[in-house]
């Protein structure tokens, strides 16, 4: 599925028809689902979903809920709540499954994680990963070592990815956050995103990527703009969260125009 900005608004229109129809019509077309398990209830299936992916692709969505917010105890709190919203999303006709919200899913550490998917796994029969697993799977895609970590979280949860990320073989040069438990409406701005991103790569003493961590954070069209400007791979949990659960399916999620790392899945 290699796709060019101006590929995507060629099939702009056919996915518009496919709207109009409603699911039972996609259904027909043969497109497998993926089930996205998110930490808000009632959460939308995130604009990037069908910017990167327009056709070939269903999206499912269901959420556990986190009234504690971005914190540890927030997290113990809505995990048990992960398997029951996967049950659903398997009932719904998902094929496959990721647990999103990036801090849910690496707070525990790797074990954690890697524990989760095989009990969605054991309970749906259905193939399973992460947020936390697009995050690592960008990077080796990047083929990065040494990496800078930008959250939107705080100091507590950040040293967490920290901790996730070396388990994973990565060396995390530099990694700071901007201290939200829940972000505020507006708070997160393009521009702010991008100063950070720069700043905490401008302190990493050329880290081989930039990782932006939170789903929470609207990224997409801040990848390629930094790239541009830092030089290096930028890998981000909702679009390459994505790209990991698009890849689960069997299906290629290589897309071209939004970054380094999607050009090359």
């Amino acid at each position: 599925m290699t796709r060019s900005r101006r590929d995507f608004l060629k099939i702009g229109g056919v996915a518009t028809a496919y709207a109009a129809l409603g699911a039972p019509a996609l259904e027909a077309a043969g497109e497998p689902a993926l089930g996205l398990i998110f930490p808000p209830l009632n959460y939308p299936i995130p604009p990037d979903a069908k910017r990167l992916y327009p056709t070939g692709v269903r999206f499912l969505g269901n959420g556990v809920g986190l009234p504690g917010g971005m914190t540890i105890e927030g997290y113990e709190e809505a995990i048990p709540r992960a398997l029951p919203a996967a049950e659903a999303l398997a009932k719904e006709g998902a094929k496959a499954i990721s647990v999103f919200g990036s801090s849910l899913t690496f707070y525990k550490g790797a074990k954690f994680n890697e524990e989760l998917t095989q009990k969605v796994t054991k309970l749906t029969g259905l193939p399973a990963t992460t947020q936390s697993n697009g995050l690592v799977d960008g990077l080796r895609t990047a083929n990065a070592r040494r990496v800078a970590v930008a959250t939107a979280y705080t100091e507590r949860v950040t040293e967490r990815l920290k901790l996730f990320l070396e388990e994973h073989g990565f060396q995390v040069a530099f990694a700071r956050g901007l201290g939200y438990e829940r972000i505020p409406e507006g708070a997160a701005t393009q521009e702010i995103l991008f100063k950070l991103g720069v700043d905490v790569y401008a302190n990493s003493s050329k880290a081989d990527a930039l990782v932006i961590s939170c789903g929470g954070l609207k990224t997409l069209d801040l990848i390629v703009p930094l790239e541009n400007q830092i030089k290096v791979p930028v890998v981000s949990s909702t679009p390459h969260g994505l790209m990991n659960g698009v890849r689960l399916l069997g299906i290629s999620a290589r897309v071209h125009g939004f970054g380094m790392v999607l050009a090359k899945a």
